[in-house]
C-alpha cells in the first residue's frame, strides 16, 4: 500500500494555529502525519496529542513522528472521544486543535478498504476496521427508505429514491458485494447528461462512507468539545471537503461567536455577555489554483478558524 499523502492547505492550517515552541496542540485527524509532522517540528518544548481510528495510519505515523522527536501521544479512537481521553491524562486545555476531515490518500488508494469506486473490492469503508457496520451492511441490509434518506441527505442526490429502489431490486436477486457491483447499479440509474458533469458514484460513495462512520454526528460533538478545551487565544482550525461538513462547522462557529440577537448592538454590553470566541477568517479559506492543479483532491477543501478570546 502506498503511504504517500499530500496534506491539503498545509501552510494555511499551520499558520492559522499560531504555533509557539511550547504549544500544546491536538491533531484530531492524524492520518499519515502530514500536518502532525509539521506541527511537531515547531513545538520542541510543547506537546502533540493525535487521534485516529485507523491502526495502519497510526503504525506508519508513529514511526514518522519518532524521527522528529518524542513529545507526542497518539490515541487509537474517534475524535469524538478527544475530550474524555485528554481529561483522563489530566489535560483540560490546549493551545490549538486541528481537524482535517478528508479521507487520506492511502485509504482511498488501498484497494482492500473499499472506499473508492476506482478499485474493485468488497464494500467496506470503515475508518476503524474494528467497527461492525460496513458499507456492505448498508447496501444489503438497510431498508429502502433508509437508503433513500442517506442518498438524499448526504449526497444531496435528486435520484435518491430511484437509486434506493434499484439497489433493493438488484440485491433481491444477488447481494451487492463489491465496489464495482455497486458502481454498476449506480451507472444504470444516473442519466447520461449527469454523468458528463461528474462521476455518478462519487457523491453516492461519499454518502455511504458518512453513514458507515457516523461522520456528521461525531463531528458536531467533537467540534463543541474542542472549542470548550481551548485556552484564551487558542484556535481551532477545521478543513472540510464536503458541503454538509462545512455547513456544520460554519453553523457551530457562528453560534459560538454571536451575541444574543436581543442584546446585539448595545455599546454598553457587559463583557460577560460578549461571545467567548471570534471568527479569525470571516471568509472561508480555499486552496490556491496551484495547489488544485498539483493535488486534484484539494479542489473541494475549505478552511475555517475560530479563536477563544475569553473564558
Amino acid at each position: 500500500m502506498s503511504t504517500f499523502h499530500e496534506s491539503v492547505l498545509l501552510n494555511e492550517a499551520i499558520s492559522s494555529l499560531k504555533l509557539l515552541e511550547n504549544s500544546y496542540i491536538v491533531d484530531a485527524t492524524l492520518g499519515y502525519a502530514g500536518h502532525s509532522s509539521n506541527i511537531l517540528e515547531r513545538i520542541n518544548k510543547g506537546y502533540l496529542f493525535a487521534f485516529d481510528q485507523d491502526s495502519e495510519a497510526i503504525i506508519y505515523s508513529t514511526e514518522k513522528l519518532k524521527k522528529i522527536r518524542d513529545n507526542f501521544t497518539i490515541f487509537h479512537c474517534n475524535f469524538s472521544n478527544m475530550k474524555e481521553k485528554l481529561n483522563e491524562i489530566g489535560v483540560d486545555t490546549v493551545d490549538g486543535i486541528l481537524f482535517d476531515l478528508g479521507v487520506s490518500s492511502p485509504q482511498l488508494d488501498n484497494k482492500s478498504r473499499g472506499f473508492s469506486y476506482n478499485y474493485d473490492a468488497r464494500l467496506d469503508m470503515r475508518m476503524n476496521k474494528d467497527s461492525k457496520l460496513t458499507a456492505w451492511d448498508v447496501i444489503n441490509k438497510y431498508q429502502e427508505k433508509d437508503l433513500e434518506r442517506i442518498f438524499y441527505e448526504y449526497a444531496e442526490s435528486k435520484f435518491a429514491k430511484k437509486l434506493a429502489k434499484k439497489i433493493v431490486l438488484e440485491r433481491s436477486k444477488k447481494t451487492i458485494d463489491t465496489t464495482f457491483e455497486l458502481n454498476e447499479v449506480i451507472q444504470q440509474v444516473i442519466p447520461f447528461k449527469e454523468k458528463i458533469k461528474k462521476h455518478p458514484s462519487k457523491t453516492i460513495f461519499q454518502a455511504i462512507r458518512i453513514e458507515v462512520n457516523n461522520e456528521l454526528e461525531v463531528l458536531k460533538k467533537a467540534l463543541i468539545d474542542a472549542c470548550s478545551m481551548l485556552k484564551v487565544n487558542g484556535r481551532c482550525v477545521v478543513i472540510t471537503f464536503h458541503s454538509l461538513e462545512d455547513r456544520i462547522v460554519k453553523n457551530i462557529f457562528k453560534e459560538l461567536t454571536s451575541t444574543n440577537h436581543i442584546l446585539k448592538g448595545d455599546p454598553n454590553l457587559p463583557i460577560d455577555l460578549l461571545p467567548s470566541y471570534r471568527l479569525v477568517n470571516k471568509k472561508v479559506i480555499l486552496p490556491s489554483l496551484d495547489e488544485i492543479s498539483n493535488n486534484r483532491r484539494s479542489k473541494s477543501a475549505k478552511l475555517r478558524v475560530i479563536e477563544r478570546i475569553k473564558e
